[in-house]
């Protein structure tokens, strides 16, 4: 598939609820992964059993990001402040480097993870919502996260990093 430049891209892409034979559910999958892959900037999901299962997905993907950085800056925190204490940063420290590497296997390479669920009504009211059959779609709008990407990766490197000092300090000196 050839990149589009983005002002070739197209600016919303609306999967429609329409069951037109017993494939429909894959059906609104396969348009979901065309819009993805197409790189769309708002993407509209009508069926709710696949919308939900994307926020779900995208949340769960955000969950894991806030929980690395934030252990490793509690990590970090808790290591200056006890120092002789390994007990308490240590696991903050493992926790950062488990979810760093879980979303890097299971979500870094998905295109999913450039979406966002929507939900401010003022951005919301902008989309053509009024043509819809469902009254409650899914909204994704796509964000730049390569940003939020280093961010985590960093953090999770340098928790790592923090806590291999801390037990190599320990136990060869």
């Amino acid at each position: 598939m050839r990149r589009r430049s983005p002002s070739e891209r197209n600016d919303y892409a609306i999967i429609r609820e329409i069951y037109e034979n017993d494939n429909s559910s894959e059906d609104f999958e396969n348009e979901l992964e065309k819009a993805l892959e197409a790189q769309v900037q708002t993407i509209v999901i009508e069926p709710s059993k696949l919308g939900d299962e994307t926020a779900r997905w995208i949340t769960v993907g955000n969950c894991l990001h806030k929980t690395a950085v934030l252990s490793f800056l509690t990590c970090l925190g808790t290591g200056v402040v006890w120092p002789d204490r390994g007990y308490v940063y240590l696991p903050f420290g493992f926790v950062s480097v488990i979810c760093a590497g879980v979303y890097a296997v299971s979500w870094q390479m998905d295109p999913c993870c450039k979406y966002q669920v929507e939900r401010e009504a003022g951005n919301l009211q902008k989309l053509p919502l009024h043509q819809l059959t469902s009254s409650s779609p899914v909204v994704l709008v796509r964000k730049d996260d390569v940003r939020r990407k280093w961010l985590q990766n960093t953090s999770a490197l340098l928790a790592a990093g923090y806590c291999g000092w801390r037990i190599y300090d320990w136990y060869f000196k």
